[in-house]
């Protein structure tokens, strides 16, 4: 084990795995980045209701709060001898390019709802697999940095969904499907033909555990084969709930209240350009913009100051940089200043997003969980997604678009005091944020 172990964990292999899985998630969402720019336009041509449409297209992220933990935990507990991550690769994402080919070909409501619930159900499947291997081979005190790199690609994909819809799709719109579903073919490719996860330290580290759990599961039995191997998910999250140390539960609960503010403070950012700026819509919906160029920027940057200073404190100052962007839009309520305020946001929020779920990977008390882990990531951050626009929407309603800003500020600021919580309590047991309770 301890020969895997180095074999795969040297700088070379680092970059090399980081390479590999920024590949994966770069081909994934560069056919969500279209799916999102192009689907809502095929709906429209079969629904006029903008609720409906809509609905339909908050579909995958409803798939995805119940499905990415399930398959996580599911790899989790795979083995073979690819490994328990890339024998789902190697099914799921051919199926899922295929899938996403077969959009625009659907004809009516009826089979456009059916291919686009199937992409959906396939792309939830393998995302929380595809981006496990990033922690199943980097060891956790470079795992920020990988992540950057691998959030830098994911933030990349928006230009290439742009280009594509720019040369492609008035001319030809159904093969505009096929260069997104093309790049994940190839990403599909390279990763069964180069990487094998049955060589990276936290599966043989998980091999190692399976063994452990199976001799004390015969010893109990009186000597019978042990079955002690597989972790259900529901025993995992009841082990999460129980822990006395509420540190991982925290982090998920501060994991969807940022994810709140977030994504607040872009998808109501064009109707408040609108009503509180004078702007048109086109006008309000480039706001926004320059503040991805930030946010790309300040990746890289927010992983190196996590490793000197440690992630919970980085991931505080960067919620706390965040806040203070909405304040200065609240105070200054012009279309330069909100676009100065929305890049100081976007790039502290670089320092949460790129950290926090290395530390809940890092805080997971065992390598066999690592892909659950990363579902539950997900699901504070999708389910953030859903309530925190419709949270700060309600209190709009009620106190109108100009402070708006002020109540994605309200939401960060207890995010900051969550994490600030989860600071006190790693210290108080003794183990430093920069350290970030390795695993395995």
């Amino acid at each position: 084990m301890a020969s895997a172990t180095r074999a795969e964990s040297g700088p070379a292999d680092t970059r090399r795995i980081t390479f590999y899985v920024a590949l994966a998630v770069f081909a994934q969402e560069s056919t969500w980045n279209f799916y999102d720019n192009r689907v809502p336009e095929l709906l429209r041509d079969h629904v006029a209701s903008a609720a409906v449409i809509g609905l339909l297209m908050g579909m995958d992220n409803l798939l995805g709060v119940f499905i990415q933990p399930w398959m996580g935990n599911r790899s989790d507990n795979t083995r073979t001898a690819w490994g328990r991550r890339i024998p789902y690769l190697a099914v799921m994402m051919p199926v899922g390019a295929l899938l996403f080919l077969l959009i625009p070909q659907a004809t009516s409501l009826g089979w456009l709802i059916l291919v686009i619930f199937l992409y959906a159900l396939v792309m939830n499947s393998f995302k929380p697999v595809s981006e496990s291997l990033m922690p199943d081979f980097i060891e956790p005190a470079r795992r920020s940095r990988a992540n950057a790199a691998v959030k830098i690609a994911s933030a990349l994909t928006t230009i290439v969904a742009a280009l594509v819809s720019l040369l492609l799709v008035d001319d030809h719109p159904k093969l505009a499907f096929a260069v997104p579903s093309g790049l994940m073919l190839v990403a599909a490719g390279v990763l069964v033909w180069r990487v094998r996860d049955s060589r990276s330290a936290a599966y043989q580290a998980a091999l190692a555990e399976d063994k452990d759990a199976d001799e004390d599961a015969g010893a109990a039995a009186g000597g019978a084969r042990g079955t002690g191997a597989r972790l259900s998910i529901r025993t995992i999250i009841g082990e999460l709930v129980r822990d006395p140390d509420r540190s991982r539960l925290l982090l998920i609960v501060a994991v969807f209240v940022f994810a709140g503010a977030w994504f607040a403070s872009r998808s109501l950012m064009t109707p408040y350009g609108v009503e509180t700026l004078g702007l048109s819509d086109g006008e309000a919906g480039g706001l926004t913009l320059p503040s991805g160029i930030a946010y790309i920027l300040a990746a890289f940057p927010a992983a190196l100051l996590a490793e000197r200073f440690g992630r919970l404190r980085v991931m505080a100052a960067g919620m706390a940089v965040f806040g203070a962007g909405m304040i200065l839009g609240t105070a200054v309520q012009t279309p330069a200043v909100t676009v100065a305020a929305m890049c100081l946001a976007a790039a502290g929020a670089a320092g949460f997003v790129i950290n926090a779920v290395v530390v809940l990977w890092n805080l997971a008390p065992s390598s066999r969980v690592l892909g659950t882990y990363t579902g539950l990531y997900t699901v504070g951050w999708a389910g953030g997604g859903v309530a925190g626009p419709a949270l700060v929407g309600l209190a709009v309603d009620v106190t109108g678009w100009h402070l708006m800003l002020l109540h994605i500020a309200f939401l960060t600021a207890v995010a900051v005091l969550l994490v600030v919580r989860i600071d006190r309590l790693r210290r108080a047991s003794g183990t430093t944020a920069s350290e970030s309770e390795s695993v395995g």
